[in-house]
């Protein structure tokens, strides 16, 4: 199982990030799999964001659900992440990854993304 997490390094302040995290190796519609996004800011600890499953549900941080979204695309074996009006303490590492009911988690790498004018 391999994920790749892709986009912007770097975001403006009020802007909307989109991130990509493309998935192999997996099918994001078993129903055993949550897909998650976690971002880690620079010397602090990791953030749980969201999640979403087979099925379109999804589930969020509450003090990021106002301002969160984590789409996917089945067809094309995609999971995204949308965040609007980023401010600099949004400045983090964000990874994808693959929480699955057993069995192992599978994390992609993580794409730095800093927030600054």
């Amino acid at each position: 199982v391999q994920l790749q997490e892709s986009g912007p390094g770097l975001v403006k302040p009020s802007q909307t990030l989109a991130l990509t995290c493309t998935v192999s190796g997996a099918s994001i519609t078993e129903a055993d799999y949550y897909w998650r996004w976690i971002r880690q800011p620079p010397g602090k600890g990791p953030e749980w964001m969201g999640c979403i499953r087979y099925s379109g549900h999804t589930d969020y941080s509450p003090s990021l659900k106002s301002r969160t979204s984590i789409p996917k695309d089945t067809d094309n074996s995609t999971l995204f992440l949308q965040m609007n009006s980023l401010e600099p303490d949004d400045t983090a590492v964000y990874s994808c990854y693959l929480d699955p009911t057993s069995g192992p988690r599978m994390w992609g790498q993580g794409t730095l993304v800093t927030v600054s004018s």
